[in-house]
């Protein structure tokens, strides 16, 4: 830098009144890039900038765009979501329905087995065996009582007491 000022002052006192103005620029600049180390001087200026007034002009155009762009983007994210909420409406009623497949198959295993279970505690056979074995016959007759109160008139009466 020392070697580029002294260049400059010395080409300044070499001045003289005869030189136009495009002579000296050329010979300022020949004795500048003599003194240069590269291709381009190493200048750093540090340009401080307030941005802060600067205000953006509103473009209508730009913004009915932009609106345009909002709602269909909008409508496009709703169809979407409705799509896949009924996407997965439909996947949640598949697994109802099964698991309401199952209950019904369940439900009818179990009345299958409760059906069986009642004919063989109904059996006569079974319930002569185990009367038999706890010690109990057949009853006599009239040693039946119902409690409608009401009697079966082909069976044989022993005894009947009759109040006049």
């Amino acid at each position: 830098m020392a070697a580029m000022a002294q260049t400059i002052e010395a080409v300044g006192r070499r001045k003289c009144r005869t030189e136009s103005p495009a002579e000296r620029n050329r010979r300022v600049y020949e004795a500048q890039r003599a003194s240069r180390r590269g291709p381009t001087p190493e200048v750093l200026f540090h340009k401080y900038l307030d941005n802060s007034r600067i205000v953006k002009a509103d473009d209508p155009v730009r913004k009915r765009e932009m609106r345009t762009f909002g709602a269909a983007c909008a409508v496009l994210f709703a169809l979407m979501m409705v799509y896949v909420w009924q996407h997965f409406g439909a996947i949640e009623t598949g697994y109802k329905l099964e698991a309401t497949k199952q209950q019904v198959e369940q439900l009818r295993e179990q009345n299958r087995q409760l059906r069986l279970q009642e004919a063989q505690l109904t059996d006569p056979e079974r319930i002569h065996t185990m009367a038999a074995q706890l010690g109990l016959s057949a009853p006599l007759p009239g040693q039946v009582v119902r409690p409608d109160g009401l009697t079966d008139t082909n069976a044989p009466v022993v005894a009947q007491v009759t109040a006049h």
